[in-house]
């Protein structure tokens, strides 16, 4: 289980400008939707831009503390 909060934090370390959304989807935790906006994902492929979030929440992700992510990323307007 990970706060909402701290999966915003990890994804700001790693991109600053991140405008950064966390919905807890089961009020376990652990079943969560991010949605991010960074002027980083500019030129980026929708891959390379997930790439980078999941970079941010490797180890969430590996000790399954996040166990299902459903991620939007996109650039500012």
């Amino acid at each position: 289980m990970v706060q909402p909060e701290a999966v915003a934090a990890a994804i700001r370390q790693l991109i600053p400008d991140a405008q950064v959304q966390v919905e807890d989807l089961t009020g376990g935790g652990d079943h969560i939707q991010v949605k991010v906006v960074s002027e980083q994902f500019r030129d980026l492929s929708r891959v390379k831009q997930h790439q980078l979030v999941y970079g941010a929440l490797k180890q969430e992700l590996a000790t399954e503390a996040i166990h299902a992510l459903a991620l939007q990323t996109s650039c500012p307007t």
